[in-house]
């Protein structure tokens, strides 16, 4: 007798662990924990920085937003030890507010942003991520790879020469580190060398200090001073709505990513619910609001080996104390010791497995061309929303041209030659519909006509148009048709459209 094994309910589908007590009631889990919160922490810095830089803020709004987002993410999100802090997407998208019409309505657009992501996640937006195919999703990995790695590019072009061996020993005790020891994260080990290797020698190199003014006090609660009016709903709007989108998609295609990684399942519809309300907080505090951050949780979770919700609010905590106490430290970081955290991480995070010439001959030409689609776009754009609903619309363009050759049509005449038997094998919409009417002998056929679709599906009303075409031409020549054989959904489909859709011709 087969035994029967019982699926496992909503509750243990989704407990990840460890949890967060069990890493606290483990010294060795939970110095991973601490430990890699402190690397993401660092990372976060220059990039936080440079992010405020190309909204056009100060750099303290998006240190601030960084450390707020994070926290705030740790107790509200949906995927433990996922890293949420300012973003250059979100960035990106809202950057016009602060240059034309100044501070107060950029906050305004954060806040709104987030209120709209909370909306959207009422309404069940995160569902709709079943519907992202892996062709795009790896485009998806690949793209943000290479973007990782281009986003260094900055930092190592015209730079003193120093910088180079500085990267490549960085990437060498990053490679080497693990095989000794797991205790301590690589990342960790990479930048306390570097940072004291330059300052012993005291080399010339560009330092986190560069990259802008770290803030001396804490975030204060920020109202914007704007009029509650129409028109400054006009103007924030598209913008707030803009961020909600990239934000969410990014953010769950983040998670989804660490799940696949992790072979976990996390909340969607909570992640998106914790990212509107991190982004709520984070303007509340003049923040310039963010989503998750791949290549911070590429070091957290791959590089750092974290799994918990201590790692990501402990990057929020030490981001803030680095910040305000230890900003004298943190100024001399070599930028050099960051670039070889950031270009690892790039490394790690591209599936390789799916450029293989073996992969590439065995994967369908359509499923290939999706992902590289997927990645152009993405890295055209340098916009990670852009490239993945345009990879998903190329998916369900191939796949509809894919399936609406799966249609055939089979004709025969019974021996009293009064008959003629139509058999419709396939899934019916409207691209494989669409030439339906061709394949019937309309002239030559007898007067009855018999169309059998038990074989087919009805799943559109360009399909019940389709058949009623079919059924006129045969009337115009004074012949009757039967069909036969629609499944009971079908057959009430077809009920509710036939003779409603026009003329039938």
């Amino acid at each position: 007798m087969t035994a029967v094994t019982p699926t496992r309910d909503a509750a243990d589908r989704y407990r990840i662990e460890p949890t967060v007590m069990q890493a606290l009631r483990n010294p060795r889990l939970l110095t991973r924990e601490v430990l890699a919160g402190l690397v993401v922490a660092l990372a976060l810095i220059p990039e936080a920085i440079a992010f405020s830089i190309i909204a056009g803020v100060d750099p303290r709004v998006g240190l601030f937003s960084s450390f707020i987002m994070a926290v705030a993410i740790a107790f509200l999100g949906g995927r433990p030890a996922m890293i949420t802090a300012a973003t250059g997407a979100i960035a990106l998208v809202i950057a016009p507010v602060a240059r034309e019409h100044g501070m107060d309505y950029f906050i305004a657009t954060v806040i709104l942003g987030g209120l709209i992501q909370v909306v959207l996640a009422l309404l069940g937006v995160a569902k709709l991520m079943r519907f992202i195919p892996r062709s795009v999703m790896v485009g998806f990995v690949n793209a943000l790879a290479i973007l990782i790695f281009t986003s260094q590019f900055p930092q190592l072009i015209g730079v003193p020469w120093l910088v180079y061996p500085l990267v490549v020993v960085g990437l060498l005790v990053m490679y080497l580190m693990p095989r000794l020891t797991k205790v301590v994260p690589a990342p960790l080990v990479a930048i306390v060398l570097l940072t004291a290797a330059v300052v012993v020698f005291a080399w010339n190199v560009p330092n986190v200090g560069d990259q802008g003014e770290l803030p001396r006090s804490l975030p204060e609660l920020f109202i914007p001073n704007v009029p509650l009016t129409l028109e400054t709903l006009q103007i924030i709007a598209p913008y707030a709505l803009a961020m909600a989108v990239v934000g969410l998609l990014e953010s769950l295609m983040t998670a989804k990513l660490v799940d696949d990684i992790t072979d976990t399942h996390s909340r969607k519809t909570r992640e998106a619910l914790g990212q509107g309300a991190a982004n709520v907080l984070s303007g509340a505090f003049g923040g310039m609001g963010g989503c998750a951050m791949i290549g911070q949780t590429m070091i957290n979770v791959k590089a750092s080996g974290a799994r918990t919700r201590i790692s990501t609010f402990l990057a929020g905590v030490f981001l803030l104390v680095l910040i305000l106490t230890l900003g004298d430290v943190v100024a001399v970081i070599p930028m050099a010791a960051l670039v070889a955290v950031m270009i690892l991480v790039s490394i790690a995070t591209f599936d390789w497995h799916s450029i293989r010439l073996s992969t590439l001959k065995r994967m369908p030409k359509s499923e290939t061309a999706v992902m590289l689609i997927t990645v152009v776009a993405t890295v055209w754009t340098h916009n990670l929303a852009i490239g993945v609903i345009l990879g998903v619309i190329a998916a369900m363009v191939m796949f509809a041209r894919r399936v609406a050759h799966f249609v055939s049509v089979t004709r025969n005449i019974d021996d009293n030659t009064t008959t003629a038997h139509y058999s419709v094998d396939g899934e019916l919409f409207f691209a494989s519909s669409n030439d339906l009417t061709t394949h019937f002998e309309y002239a030559d056929d007898p007067d009855k006509v018999v169309i059998d679709m038990s074989h087919s599906h009805v799943w559109d009303a360009s399909t019940v148009a389709a058949l009623d075409a079919i059924v006129t031409k045969y009337k115009h020549h004074g012949k009757t048709v039967t069909i036969e054989g629609l499944n009971d959904t079908a057959a009430a489909f077809h009920g509710r459209l036939t003779g409603n859709l026009g003329s039938g011709h």
